[in-house]
């Protein structure tokens, strides 16, 4: 989900937000008060991201993984990818039996990465000590507090689970919104990890006890390691941003206005969607395949040969777009961080579906991810170690005069909402605020468009009429920006964000 935005005003600010806090405002105190500690961008990072694991506790933890991308003050670009591997003893024909529904066992589960993330990103670029960045989420963890809103919507949908010993009240009752939830297992878990360092959760006592619970999944059977790397840059007009935008080769200046530019508009958007799904089992993790192919799609050839493509007065058969018979999911937590000193963090963190694999280690209070199910209709065979695909895109766009972090939630959901944002502001004009509030469409694994129900009725009535299946959805995309001396930020209010700094 969309979880913590925060940003911090350097000496002279002349413009700025009012500072607020979302729905999950103990994690937002949580970041500035380590901040006002002297943190980096990534110490506050680290420190919400532990506390996400306790108030949403059903999209990220420290059972998941993870991608920072970090610009450090200087400009240079560093990502870090710490998602989960493949385990060790994980049978080669895994992928042959991929369900057909989202339920999932735990033998998708991958070896989680999250805390190996934080280390190599504390090792790089923290300030704070590392325990001291565990101690709120702790603290928190161990004497309780109110289940907010967007946790307790999920709580009824967990079922006959192992989950369901967390959210028992002494009557056997599910606990609901508002009423005081503790994770005290996890709360020990956490302080054992802060005191003795990350190798305790791969090669110590969490790791012996996670393989105690959770005998058939194989999991920690092999040690997780982060991936440091120098970030891809593409142009997109003054920015080099992170990912590539199809749609920019339509050259517009402005908002469509008239039903017929907006038709056109949405269903040459569509399209690109529909592409870039189908050229989704093109993508694995360098380290066991070529990253050529993946390398051309930031090519402004590529993306000039897929526009040709597309045809402006309707859409194709599935087919036409690529193979494409992966499973939607819907996870995921993001972050945006801006520092004084012009640093700045988009972290993306998930344990993949909706709590995971619904598998709790309870010697551990730990919520394992289902994250190799992501690689279910988009690869033939696994490897031992191999990251899944993700769909992740934390990203920092850099221009002489601007900065902006940003990024989002919602697994499929992601490129198609960050790059509507993106368009809304960059292109468009538009604020943040009126940019992640636009509406966005998602094309799905079954090429059906999700569109939110305020797109007008006519335009809807005109992308039907292309041929184009038509369903409705919501997501989420948080953002920071500095520009010249003016700092704005906007944190999705589909799922109750707000932004907080001071």
């Amino acid at each position: 989900m969309n979880f913590i935005l925060i940003y911090f005003f350097p000496p002279g600010i002349t413009c700025w937000i009012t500072p607020c806090y979302q729905d999950s405002k103990l994690c937002s105190l949580i970041i500035i008060f380590k901040t006002l500690e002297g943190g980096s961008a990534v110490d506050a990072a680290i420190a919400a991201l532990l506390c996400t694991s306790i108030i949403n506790p059903q999209c990220a933890g420290i059972g998941g993984g993870v991608i920072f991308t970090v610009m450090d003050r200087s400009g240079k670009v560093k990502i870090i990818n710490s998602r989960e591997t493949v385990p060790s003893n994980v049978n080669s024909d895994l992928l042959t039996s991929c369900p057909k529904t989202t339920e999932w066992s735990m033998k998708w589960i991958g070896v989680p990465g999250e805390i190996r993330g934080y280390e190599a990103a504390h090792r790089l670029y923290g300030k704070l000590p590392w325990a001291d960045l565990f101690q709120p989420t702790i603290k928190l963890a161990r004497e309780g507090f109110p289940i907010p809103y967007y946790q307790g919507q999920h709580i009824p949908r967990i079922g006959n689970t192992s989950l369901r010993e967390l959210y028992l009240d002494k009557n056997g009752n599910l606990l609901k919104t508002g009423d005081t939830v503790k994770f005290e297992k996890l709360a020990d878990t956490l302080e054992m990890i802060a005191n003795e360092g990350p190798d305790v959760f791969y090669k110590g006592t969490i790791a012996k006890n996670l393989i105690s619970d959770i005998q058939d999944a194989g999991i920690i059977r092999r040690d997780s390691s982060s991936n440091v790397t120098d970030a891809w840059n593409i142009s997109l007009g003054e920015y080099w941003i992170l990912i590539l935008n199809i749609m920019k080769g339509y050259k517009m200046n402005s908002e469509p206005k008239t039903t017929d530019e907006k038709i056109l508009f949405y269903h040459r958007y569509i399209e690109a969607l529909k592409f870039a799904n189908g050229l989704k089992k093109h993508i694995r993790d360098p380290n066991f395949s070529s990253d050529k192919t993946a390398k051309n799609l930031t090519e402004d050839s590529f993306a000039n040969h897929i526009r040709s493509l597309i045809s402006s007065d309707k859409t194709h058969d599935p087919q036409y777009y690529g193979k494409n018979s992966y499973l939607d999911s819907i996870g995921t937590t993001h972050l945006s961080v801006l520092a004084a000193d012009g640093s700045a963090v988009s972290v993306t963190s998930s344990i993949n579906d909706e709590f995971g694999s619904n598998v709790l280690s309870s010697s551990t209070g730990i919520i394992l991810n289902n994250q190799l199910n992501d690689f279910c209709g988009r690869a033939d065979n696994i490897f031992h170690g191999e990251r899944p695909p993700s769909n992740m895109a934390p990203s920092v766009l850099k221009s002489p005069s601007k900065t902006l972090v940003i990024g989002g939630s919602g697994s499929e959901m992601i490129p198609p909402a960050v790059a509507s944002a993106l368009m809304n502001h960059l292109w468009f004009g538009k604020s943040l605020k009126e940019a992640i509030d636009t509406l966005v469409v998602l094309v799905d694994s079954k090429s059906e468009v999700k569109l939110e129900s305020k797109l007008e009725k006519d335009v809807v009535d005109g992308l039907e009429a292309k041929g184009h299946k038509i369903a409705k959805f919501y997501n989420t995309v948080n953002a920071v920006e500095k520009a010249g001396s003016c700092i704005s930020a906007w944190s999705d209010e589909r799922k109750k964000g707000k932004a907080a700094g001071y």
